[in-house]
């Protein structure tokens, strides 16, 4: 599912890429290209990586930070270090350059990010380590809508966690999508979760018309769930791509 990149990147009106970059690297390679990163990143960003308590997360933060302002450059014909950001008012990050049609969404979780860059539309991508000891039953009774506790309580014990986070990082894509955040409930709108259920959002209390104008994509991530949300777009046409380090950096 996921291929290397060509060379020349280009993104027509109507497709999605999305990308997948590991954040556990050989020690030498991470150390040179947290060096380099940090040269693109601008003093909001190094704050927020100097906010982390654990040494392992802001390295992590780094690298992906890094490797989203590289993509970025690549879309947009110019440098990493170039790239300006702006923020909606629920924090969801866009180009800082009103003009740029390209919108992008970014997730990182344990030792992987994704990456998902659609023009002129909204999109909304999340990632999660599956956690087979998370106490999955609690969080769902807390925060899912009645219809997916009803479909992940008749499912059996083996099938619980993965169905747990499937509906999670739909539930996390949609919201970061449409820029609300966390201020919309997630347990105000159903999504599906069930194994070998397409990835789809159902319905949308607050926005009765909503599952008719956005799709939504499972990602293949081996150990992790992942999910994309897509404003308008059939998301059979998303190409997806795997940022292989070392990487041809713009600097």
């Amino acid at each position: 599912m996921w291929s290397e990149a060509p060379e020349s990147l280009s993104l027509a009106s109507g497709e999605v890429h999305a990308w997948r970059a590991p954040l556990d690297l050989p020690a030498e390679l991470e150390s040179t290209l947290q060096e380099d990163f940090l040269r693109t990143l601008n003093g909001e960003e190094i704050a927020r990586a100097n906010r982390f308590h654990f040494d392992q997360h802001r390295r992590r933060f780094i690298l992906a930070r890094g490797f989203l302002r590289e993509l970025l450059a690549r879309y947009l014909q110019t440098t990493p270090a170039a790239v300006t950001f702006s923020y909606g008012p629920y924090g969801k990050p866009a180009l800082g350059d009103e003009r740029a049609q390209l919108r992008f969404n970014a997730s990182h979780s344990h030792e992987l990010a994704v990456f998902a860059f659609v023009q002129d539309c909204e999109i909304g991508v999340d990632v999660e380590y599956i956690k087979t000891d998370l106490k999955t039953d609690e969080i769902a009774n807390h925060f899912f809508s009645l219809a997916e506790v009803q479909t992940l309580n008749s499912l059996p014990e083996t099938e619980k966690a993965a169905a747990f986070f499937r509906c999670w990082t739909r539930k996390e894509a949609y919201i970061k999508a449409i820029g609300h955040g966390l201020s919309h409930p997630l347990d105000e709108f159903d999504v599906t979760l069930a194994p070998g259920e397409p990835a789809a959002l159902l319905y949308d209390y607050r926005d009765p018309n909503a599952a008719t104008r956005w799709s939504m994509l499972n990602l293949e991530l081996d150990d992790y769930a992942g999910a994309l949300a897509v404003e308008g777009i059939n998301v059979a046409r998303v190409q997806t791509y795997e940022l292989r380090p070392p990487t041809r950096q713009i600097l």
